[in-house]
């Protein structure tokens, strides 16, 4: 290499001398400015973690947009891996599966509790017990809905069943912790232990139903749609009853072909009704197998009875009411909850009955006494009657319809929050104690979007033949709000004198007034005149066609899914 004073001057040479450390300073600078100038372009890992995780949070915020429970939304999404790859189903599914671990950590805390606490009393032993079978069938509703969300597509009918199972689990947890209201100190000594965490997961569920709503390519339901889960009908059946259920009920006994007999006199297979159901199959959880048939004859059957989750598409077939009764005493006073006090109770799938009276022969000193609970999903009951005094007919959960059927009660004598038809039924009020009123419905709907509600269409609301004579000494109401979200219809039905011009009547002050759903369409009778009635911002008198046809068994429950099979009568809209 050639010396620099082979092409400058000797007095150049001094110049450069001197600007040399500036020329040095300026490549410096022009090294370094190229190099920050290919930063700004590549952004370093720690800004890359940053620009990924607002991304990731503005998705669990859009996703959890129109929910009750935003923040806890949003914090469970947050630790979901790759949010923004996945579709709504495949979110939710990751909140239901981590909602299951949840039940099954309170299904273990609830064990350990009836284990470690001492001297529990009887009531809140049972209450423990109910929590422990309900956190069971709410494992296997979750589970079912996330098998449901894996599905390719969700359309109309899978979204309902949804509804249905999300709304079932939520009914269960809050049911759970309904069996301690009676316990003298219990609320601090065991619900308090439980009640914190259950409630997390009801709004775990909760989320759950409200995100449901952005699942795309499902039609939803307009503002004016109050009823759409209960489906279309089919030959005056919901259409989840098949052919082949539709014959079984409109088949006379003689007609019928049985499985198993029970009788009192020892002339079938069975004595009890309890014998009969152990040697019942457990099928699997489609309500596409063979169904079991049990001919019950007449007589009076002393016992409890429970047909279990296992025990699918069941069906009992009595010799008719007041001739089949199946009859129990079981009460709340006598130290039974509500749940457990049930004369007979039903969970397995698809369940029908004919011909058959279950009642509660506790009294109405006992107050809550259960002649019949379903929680059975797709459960008919078709020509039974009801008999109790308070909490008589416990429509639990799921999609349940009843038509033709007798209800004898007082203090919210139907109650419960499934998605339930009643239809050409009898609503009869018997005589209460002197200090109290009747009350014709309870509904517990929870949440808004819960798809859960009692309509009770072209039925009639009279007084008991024990009524009648005393029904001026005694104030009956259509319903009052159990449950913040209460919903209640009554459509095309005749209304005797014996409801209280008012109609409805409050649970306690004002709680739930602006939240229930009261309504009535086009009802006859003495007692139908709504000129006098409540002016709850919940209620209102349905003069729209569109809006009173969501309570029927067509669109309420899906009826033209499943009714058709079990040969009960039915008429899909309003007439």
């Amino acid at each position: 290499m050639l010396p620099l004073t082979f092409f400058f001057s000797g007095s150049t040479m001094k110049n450069f001398r001197k600007i040399a450390p500036f020329l040095a300073l300026v490549f410096v600078l022009f090294i370094l400015g190229n190099h920050f100038t290919n930063t700004l372009k590549e952004p370093i890992p720690s800004q890359k973690h940053h620009i990924h995780v607002h991304k990731h949070i503005q998705v669990a915020k859009s996703t959890c947009q129109g929910t009750l429970y935003p923040d806890l939304c949003v914090s469970t999404l947050a630790t979901f891996p790759n949010l923004a790859s996945k579709s709504v189903p495949q979110i939710i599914s990751s909140v239901v599966n981590q909602t299951v671990y949840e039940v099954k950590s309170s299904s273990y805390n609830c064990t350990s509790l009836r284990k470690k606490l001492k001297n529990l009393k009887p009531l809140e032993q049972r209450a423990l017990d109910d929590c422990l079978k309900l956190f069971d069938d709410t494992t296997v509703e979750l589970k079912t809905a996330i098998a449901e969300l894996s599905k390719t597509t969700i359309g109309s009918n899978r979204y309902h069943d949804l509804q249905t199972l999300l709304s079932g689990a939520m009914t269960n947890l809050y049911t759970c912790l309904d069996g301690f209201a009676y316990t003298k100190g219990g609320k601090n000594k065991v619900r308090g232990k439980i009640e914190k965490k259950l409630l997390k997961i009801s709004h775990h569920v909760s989320n759950s139903l409200a995100m449901l709503k952005k699942v795309p390519g499902v039609k939803k339901s307009s503002k004016s749609e109050v009823f759409p889960e209960y489906g279309k009908m089919k030959e005056g059946f919901p259409s989840w009853v098949n052919s082949k259920g539709r014959k079984l009920l409109q088949a006379s006994v003689k007609e019928t072909k049985f499985d198993v007999v029970v009788a009192k006199d020892g002339t079938g297979n069975f004595t009890t009704i309890g014998e009969a159901l152990a040697a019942a199959p457990n099928s699997s959880t489609t309500r596409y197998v063979a169904r079991f048939v049990i001919h019950i004859k007449a007589g009076a059957y002393f016992e409890s009875v429970e047909v279990s989750r296992k025990q699918t598409n069941l069906m009992f077939v009595g010799d008719g009411i007041g001739k089949t009764v199946v009859k129990s005493n079981k009460n709340v006073v006598d130290g039974w909850t509500t749940f457990q006090s049930a004369t007979v109770a039903i969970v397995g799938q698809g369940f029908i009955a004919k011909g058959i009276t279950f009642e509660n022969s506790a009294g109405p000193d006992k107050r809550q006494a259960v002649a019949l609970r379903s929680g059975a999903d797709f459960s008919v009951f078709y020509n039974c009657s009801f008999i109790g005094y308070q909490d008589t007919l416990y429509v639990h959960s799921l999609r349940q319809f009843y038509r033709e059927c007798d209800i004898y009660g007082t203090v919210d004598f139907i109650f419960g929050n499934a998605a339930v038809v009643f239809q050409n039924c009898n609503l009869y009020a018997r005589k209460p104690n002197e200090s109290q009123k009747n009350l014709f419905t309870a509904q517990g709907r929870e949440d808004p979007n819960q798809n859960t509600g009692i309509s009770i269409l072209n039925c009639k609301v009279a007084a008991a033949a024990d009524l009648i004579p005393v029904k001026s000494s005694f104030k009956s109401y259509l319903g009052r709000p159990w449950k913040l979200y209460s919903r209640t219809v009554f459509l095309k039905s005749y209304i005797e004198d014996l409801v209280d011009p008012t109609g409805w009547l409050e649970w306690n002050g004002t709680f739930a007034l602006d939240t229930l759903y009261y309504g009535e369409y086009m009802n006859k009778g003495p007692g139908s005149n709504i000129s006098g009635r409540v002016a709850w911002p919940g209620y209102r008198v349905i003069k729209n066609f569109t809006e009173a046809s969501q309570f029927t068994v067509g669109q309420f429950i899906q009826g033209n899914d499943w009714l058709n099979s079990t040969g009960v009568p039915f008429f899909a809209n309003l007439n």
